[in-house]
């Protein structure tokens, strides 16, 4: 279900389940916008990254069919990142709600180093 962003336009919240299956299914693409230091830390197999502090929307991956959803650490980045791809005219509104944080406390594999 959709909500008003608090970073402007719509946001839908998806759990770290909920992008997992999709991610295994093949219908999810992932961007994570944490910073490249964030990532190389740890980071959910399969994701795109994408910094926020270099977000150009024109410049977002080609999901090809899929649907794209953001992701960051804590939820907060990939809120923003919908609302900056949302200016701009795409219909991006999905995020993980929790980010890696919640990716992790759901009990899924991480990436590390």
């Amino acid at each position: 279900m959709s909500e008003r962003n608090p970073f402007g336009g719509t946001i839908t919240h998806l759990s770290p389940a909920e992008v997992r299956q999709g991610l295994a299914d093949g219908t999810i693409l992932l961007v994570d916008v944490r910073e490249a230091n964030e990532i190389q830390a740890e980071r959910i197999p399969g994701a795109t990254p994408f910094p926020l502090s270099k977000f150009d929307p024109s410049a977002l991956p080609d999901p090809e069919g899929r649907r794209l959803v953001f992701s960051c650490r804590s939820g907060q980045r990939s809120q923003q990142a919908a609302a900056f791809a949302q200016k701009a005219g795409l219909p991006y509104e999905e995020h993980m709600k929790g980010g890696i944080i919640g990716w992790r406390e759901a009990g899924f594999e991480v990436d590390r180093g």
